[in-house]
């Protein structure tokens, strides 16, 4: 297919990569040696208006040239005739090596001298090393990519017009957003039945002979464990501490060591940008993309960006010892490089997620984004230096801290002071490592853990005063909902789609509208539930967490060679065409079902039923369509639905001069006459802000696009009168500095932050 390894010569040479941004870095370094193609992603996919399956003739593929690649396809089939050789250069990963396939059906065809290369890192030495080393293009990789997207085309497009006959149009199912979309809404059931439970903690403030103040907790009680569950309980250790001498009865001292982490993989990067950073899977991924591929005025900067392999090559890693020599002291390097085991099946031709340059430090790399025409200067900057730091930190001695405990009798109950002092930094003073209660909400205590915490030097036998005792009721709390981080990691856990996935997932899924982000966390919405419970019945397989984690493993067992694709599509069609065809006759009916309910029309005092629309569920006169009264629903935080609360304003319609209501629609809340439906007048909710365009005259309201995100716009918006919008909520509150007449709010876990748009005022509404 592809000519075997040998050493080209670098004449008349045609690279192609996906990219444009990666053929300009490649493009600098080469020159005119050779000429540098972007396929621009996929050459060829499925088509759109069919199945493009032959699921009778071994799973066939009907792959054709998409209709925007035409030209793109012609320039590289151009190009190739006039080239001595071909190296194919897309990403190396699975997706990368089914462009290279395509491309190679494309360019063989007029020149047979193709190799493929794999650029691990867009600098001069990655690109060097490729291309002295050629290889074939890995024909399992491409058919595990072939059979996951043969997969979801099989899905989807059986699937999903199911769902429009049955709920709605325009809905979607998949193999891995629809397992995701269940997690979510598992979480949020599991919130809804938690009860909580009372226990207490008895805390007591003691004081050392020489006068120094410390705290310490209930241990032991009678020689057992102690769990507190009453007051009455906690009281019990009260009047025992208060009625006792305090005497310490055990000194321990020991060293603790913590180990550096792993360079990043494409999970853990992704995870931590979102608990460090706040960024979303999807940012994260967009921006490493950059940075990988080159940014003006340097080569790639970090190496690709999905992976799951933690290997680190022999070059990067004396180029980091030295650093760290020369930066931090030898005191900061082990005496050996810290080696990494990869978890199994790890694809470990690739490294970890490192810097490429080392002479290209955080500072230096903003200093050249600052010059660069770059978007998302800061983004890009604080992504890079987390990777640095992260790698740098990952070959460097472990920290030390003084861990000391302290146990102190009171008759029966035993009290415990825990202290620990930083002894030696290590790898922290370059990497602080980020836990899964950064995405929720911690108490004090929590986030004061790890500082550090001195004690007195007290002794076995000496006797401490106790100044005051603390109890104190609790509640224990429902799981967390889950953030960016946290789902990525679930998803992670419990081997569902690959890290190069998790970012359009989680995206896909908010845009489906099956759930939706508030205060950066995962709610499942109304539709999510009903698709989901409707999979769930008809579907069973396809929202199942260890069937899907099976298939994920199958797919890369492809990849390894161990069972042919065809097998694994054949596996999974049987089954699933005996559901398809069981659904089309019994999945519920929710587009056309009508539920009865209790109420009475108010209007004609005929029976209401619960019906499915467009924007959910809602009540319905039975009296239709003489009587078109009908009332919105609203979800209750237990799940319930109950009537909605329409608000009553003080504005009148113009048309009949009745009162106007606050409803929603599919492109936000707007305000509307309250004896619809005779009279249909409808009014923008105006947020006290005018559009800032000259000449229009609207003002700025909240909206929503098709995908159910939020923006700000002109009122005349719709009209296609004025495209003026804003990503931010924009407020009545003129800039103190340049005096334009708003402002724009956004709120994050950090608090709310009031900026302006036309010059360069920031201010957290705290310190404002």
């Amino acid at each position: 297919m592809v000519k075997s390894k040998t050493s080209p010569e670098v004449s008349n040479s045609l690279i192609i990569v996906e990219s444009p941004a990666k053929a300009r870095t490649i493009g600098r370094y080469l020159g005119k040696r050779f000429v540098v193609k972007a396929s621009v992603g996929h050459i060829k996919d499925l088509p759109k208006s069919k199945l493009g399956i032959d699921v009778d003739n071994d799973f066939n593929a009907d792959y054709e040239i998409l209709k925007d690649k035409k030209k793109i396809v012609s320039e590289i089939r151009t190009a190739a005739k006039n080239a001595d050789k071909i190296f194919l250069a897309p990403d190396p990963d699975r997706e990368g090596e089914a462009i290279a396939g395509h491309i190679y059906d494309e360019v063989s065809e007029v020149n047979s001298n193709v190799f493929r290369v794999l650029f691990h890192e867009i600098t001069p030495k990655g690109i060097a090393a490729a291309l002295d080393n050629p290889s074939k293009i890995d024909t399992n990789k491409i058919q595990a990519q072939q059979a996951r997207r043969i997969l979801d085309r099989l899905i989807g497009y059986q699937i999903s017009p199911l769902l429009w006959k049955k709920v709605r149009r325009g809905l979607s199912a998949g193999r891995v957003q629809s397992v995701t979309t269940g997690i979510v809404i598992a979480r949020e059931k599991e919130i809804s039945i938690f009860v909580p439970q009372e226990y207490w903690s008895v805390e007591a403030d003691c004081e050392s002979s020489d006068s120094t103040i410390f705290s310490a907790n209930t241990y032991r009680y009678d020689n057992k464990k102690v769990e507190l569950k009453t007051g009455d309980d906690a009281d019990k250790i009260v009047q025992e501490v208060k009625n006792n001498t305090a005497t310490v009865i055990k000194v321990e001292k020991k060293e603790r060591k913590k180990n550096p982490l792993p360079p990043f993989v494409t999970a853990t990067l992704q995870q931590d940008v979102a608990r460090k950073l706040r960024f979303t899977a999807k940012r994260t991924m967009a921006l490493a993309q950059r940075l990988y591929e080159g940014i003006e005025g340097a080569t790639g900067l970090i190496t690709y960006m999905r992976t799951d392999s933690v290997r680190i090559s022999d070059d990067a890693i004396n180029d980091v010892r030295t650093y760290i020599a020369k930066k931090y002291g030898e005191d900061y390097l082990p005496a050996k490089p810290v080696i990494y085991k990869n978890k199994r099946a790890t694809q470990d031709a690739h490294e970890g997620i490192r810097p490429t340059l080392f002479d290209h430090d955080p500072k230096k790399v903003r200093a050249l984004l600052e010059q660069s025409t770059e978007r998302d200067v800061k983004a890009l900057g604080d992504l890079y230096e987390l990777i640095w730091n992260r790698f740098v930190s990952c070959q460097m001695v472990p920290a030390k801290w003084d861990q000391t405990a302290i146990d102190i009798e009171c008759g029966r109950v035993v009290l415990r002071a825990n202290g620990q002092i930083l002894k030696f930094s290590g790898h922290t003073a370059v990497y602080q490592s980020s836990t899964a209660q950064e995405d929720t909400n911690t108490s004090a205590k929590s986030k004061d853990k790890g500082k550090d915490k001195l004690l007195p030097a007290l002794n076995k036998g000496d006797v401490v005063t106790i100044k005051a005792i603390h109890p104190e009721q609790h509640f224990t709390k429902p799981p967390a909902r889950f953030s960016e981080a946290s789902l990525v990691k679930e998803l992670e856990e419990k081997g569902i789609g690959r890290p190069s996935t998790y970012a359009s997932t989680l995206s896909t899924i908010v845009d489906r509208a099956y759930v939706e982000k508030k205060e950066g966390k995962f709610f499942p919405t109304e539709l999510g539930e009903i698709v989901n419970e409707l999979l769930t019945q008809s579907f069973p397989n396809l929202v199942d967490t260890q069937f899907t984690a099976e298939m994920e493993h199958d797919l890369d067992r492809i990849e390894e060679g161990d069972i042919p694709w065809r097998v694994l599509l054949k596996d999974f069609y049987g089954p699933f065409r005996k559901d398809l065809d069981k659904a089309d006759e019994t999945m519920r009916d929710v587009k056309r079902e009508e539920i009865p309910t209790d109420l009475v029309c108010e209007k004609c005092s005929q029976p209401m039923v619960k019906k499915w629309g467009k924007y959910g569920s809602f009540l319905a006169c039975t009296g239709y369509p003489d009587c078109r009264n009908t009332k919105e629903l609203e979800k209750t935080a237990d799940g319930s639905i109950k009537l909605a609360v329409i608000p009553v304003t003080d504005e009148l319609c113009e048309t009949c001069n009745a009162p106007l209501v606050v409803k929603r629609g599919k492109f936000g809340s707007f305000l509307a006459c309250s004896r619809y439906p005779e009279c249909k007048t409808t009014k923008a909710i105006s947020l006290g802000v005018d559009c800032p365009k000259e000449g229009c005259g609207g003002f700025l309201v909240e909206r929503r696009s098709k995908r159910s995100k939020v923006f700000f716009g002109c009122s005349n918006y719709h009209e296609k009168k004025c495209e003026f919008n804003l990503r931010d909520r924009p407020i009545p509150t003129p800039c103190p500095e340049c005096d334009a007449k708003f402002l724009t709010q956004k709120e994050n876990r950090k608090g709310i932050i009031h900026a302006c748009t036309t010059c360069d005022y920031k201010q957290s509404s705290d310190s404002a």
